[in-house]
C-alpha cells in the first residue's frame, strides 16, 4: 500500500501551471491541485503555456512531454529562460530512459511516468514545493552569509572544482539525484568516484537512509557474494549465525559497487538479477527477498571494450550504464589545481597543529607542471606529505617530492595562457612565461570573467543562453556573473 502523501509545506499557496494536450490529465490535475489549496492555470498545448509563463511568475511548471506544437521539454526550456529558478516536473504515458535523461538534463526536477499513482504524484509535487521555498530562503551565493568562496556548489560540497568540466559534473549530480536510475561513474583511478557517488547519495530521496559501499575487487568471488548477498546459518563451514548482507543493510538506501570490472562472471550474472527483478537470495538461502535499493556502479576500466572482448556482460552493461557520469582527470582541469592544492594545506595544517601553513608560488608551479597520474589522490598524499615533513610554514619546492620537484617545464602538457576573447571572437594567446613571474589564480579568474562577458554579448544578455554557450549549469554562471559583478 502507497504512503499518505505528505502535506505540502510551503507556508503560503503555490500558482502551478499545468500542461497537457489531453483535457481530462489537465482537469484532473487542476482540481486535485485547487483541493490541495493552489491556485491553477491550465494550458492545453505549449503555445498557451508559453504566453502564459510570460505574463507572471509560477511557482511550479506540469508539463506533458508530447504535444501537438512543441514539447514538454521545450516548454520547460523556454520557461528556464524567463524563470530560471522555476521548478519543473514532467510527464509521459512514453517513458523510456532516454527520454528521461533529456527530461533531466534539460532542467526538469523530476519525471513522472503516466499513468501515475496519485499519492506519489502529490508527494513529488509537495517535494518540488517545499525545495522551492527552502530555496528561496537560503542566501544567495555571493552573500555573505553563504560562507568564503571555494568554488564549490552547495550541493556537492564535499567535491572540488572552479572548471567548467567539474561544474558540468555537478550540475549533473544535481540533475539525477532525485530519480532512482542505476548510476555507472566512471574515471581513472583517483578522480573521487566514491565522492560523487555519495553526492549522488546525499541529494537523493534516499538521502536518511544507508549508504554502503563496497570494492568488488578486494574480495574472492565466494566472500564477494557472500558479503553482497549475505548466508544463512549452515551454508557453509563456519556459518554459524545468519548474516545480512550489504543488500540487506542497505535497504531503502544505495549501495555503490567499486571496481565493478573486477567481478566475476557469475557474479554478473547474479547481479543481473537484482537490477533486473530486484529480488536475491542469501547464499543457502531458498527465500527470494526485496532489494528496494539505488545501485551506483564505479569503474576506471572500459567496460565496452571489455564487452566487446567478452570478459563483461552486454546485457549487464547496459543494466548498470543507465545515466553514465564521467569524471575528468585531474591533467584535464589543471585550473582546480590551485584552489585543491590549498584545500588540502589548509586541511592537513589544521589536523597536524600547524597554523599558517601556506603555499609558495614555486610550490604550485611545480605542482601545474606534473602529469599526475594518482589524481586527486596523488596531490593529497603528496600535500600530506609536504606539511608532515616541512618545519616552516611556507610549503616550497624544497618541501615537495623529488619526482615533482625535478619536472622540467617542457615535459608537462603545454599551458596556453589565454588573454581572452577578442571583439571578433578570436582569441589572443601568449605562450611567454613572465620572467618575474605572475599571479596564476588571478590571471584564471581575469580569463574567466572575459569568458563570462563574451557569452552574455553575444547572448544578448540572456543568462540561459550565456550559460548554454559555455557548458555551465545556470546556476553556476549566476554565481559567477554575481563574483565578477557582471
Amino acid at each position: 500500500m502507497a504512503a499518505p502523501a505528505p502535506q505540502v509545506l510551503t507556508p503560503t499557496p503555490s500558482r502551478i501551471l499545468v500542461v497537457d494536450d489531453e483535457r481530462s490529465m489537465r482537469e484532473f490535475l487542476a482540481i486535485m491541485l485547487t483541493h490541495e489549496g493552489h491556485e491553477v492555470v491550465a494550458a492545453a498545448n505549449g503555445a498557451q503555456a508559453i504566453a502564459a509563463l510570460r505574463q507572471r511568475p509560477f511557482d511550479l511548471l506540469i508539463s506533458d512531454i508530447r504535444m501537438p506544437d512543441c514539447s514538454g521539454i521545450d516548454v520547460l526550456r523556454e520557461a528556464k529562460g524567463l524563470q530560471p529558478d522555476l521548478p519543473g516536473i514532467l510527464m509521459t504515458a512514453f517513458s523510456s530512459t532516454q527520454t528521461a535523461i533529456e527530461a533531466l538534463r534539460s532542467g526538469a526536477l523530476d519525471y513522472v511516468s503516466k499513468p501515475f499513482d496519485i499519492d506519489e504524484m502529490k508527494r513529488v509535487i509537495a517535494q518540488a514545493l517545499e525545495r522551492r521555498h527552502l530555496r528561496e530562503l537560503a542566501p544567495a551565493p555571493g552573500d555573505a552569509a553563504a560562507g568564503a568562496d571555494d568554488g564549490r556548489p552547495h550541493a556537492c560540497d564535499s567535491m572540488i572544482g572552479r572548471g567548467p568540466a567539474m561544474q558540468r559534473v555537478f550540475a549533473l549530480i544535481e540533475a539525477i539525484a532525485g530519480t532512482s536510475s542505476t548510476v555507472l561513474v566512471t574515471g581513472e583511478s583517483g578522480t573521487g568516484k566514491e565522492m560523487a557517488a555519495r553526492a549522488i547519495h546525499r541529494l537523493s530521496q534516499r538521502a536518511e537512509r544507508p549508504f554502503v559501499a563496497m570494492n568488488c575487487g578486494a574480495l574472492t568471488e565466494t566472500l564477494l557474494e557472500s558479503e553482497l548477498f549475505g548466508h544463512e546459518k549452515g551454508a557453509f563451514t563456519g556459518a554459524m549465525h545468519t548474516t545480512r548482507g550489504l543488500i540487506e543493510q542497505a535497504d531503502k538506501g544505495t549501495i555503490f559497487l567499486d571496481e565493478l570490472g573486477e567481478m566475476s562472471p557469475l557474479m554478473q550474472v547474479k547481479l543481473l538479477r537484482v537490477l533486473q527483478e530486484r529480488r536475491f537470495r542469501r547464499v543457502g538461502g531458498h527465500e527470494e527477498l526485496a532489494a528496494d535499493i539505488r545501485i551506483i556502479a564505479a569503474t576506471n576500466r572500459d567496460l565496452s571494450k571489455m564487452v566487446a572482448e567478452g570478459t563483461f556482460r552486454e546485457d549487464l552493461y547496459y543494466r548498470v550504464n543507465v545515466i553514465p557520469v564521467a569524471l575528468p582527470a585531474l591533467r584535464e582541469r589543471r585550473e582546480d589545481i590551485p584552489v585543491l592544492a590549498r584545500h588540502f594545506v589548509q586541511r592537513f595544517a589544521r589536523e597536524m597543529r600547524r597554523p599558517g601553513a601556506e603555499l609558495s608560488a614555486d610550490a604550485l608551479e611545480a605542482l601545474l607542471r606534473h602529469a599526475w597520474p594518482g589524481n586527486i589522490r596523488e596531490l593529497e598524499n603528496v600535500i600530506e606529505r609536504a606539511v608532515a615533513l616541512e618545519p616552516s610554514a611556507s610549503i616550497t619546492l624544497a618541501s615537495l617530492p623529488d619526482h615533482i620537484q625535478h619536472v622540467a617545464p617542457a615535459s608537462a602538457p603545454p599551458m596556453t595562457l589565454v588573454a581572452g576573447p577578442t571583439p571578433t571572437g578570436s582569441s589572443s594567446t601568449a605562450t611567454a612565461f613572465p620572467a618575474q613571474g605572475f599571479d596564476l589564480e588571478r590571471h584564471v579568474q581575469d580569463i574567466e570573467r572575459e569568458y563570462l562577458a563574451e557569452a552574455l554579448r553575444r547572448a544578448d544578455g540572456v543568462k540561459m543562453r550565456a550559460a548554454e554557450l559555455l557548458g555551465m549549469s545556470f546556476r553556476s554562471f549566476r554565481y559567477y556573473a554575481k563574483k565578477y559583478n557582471l
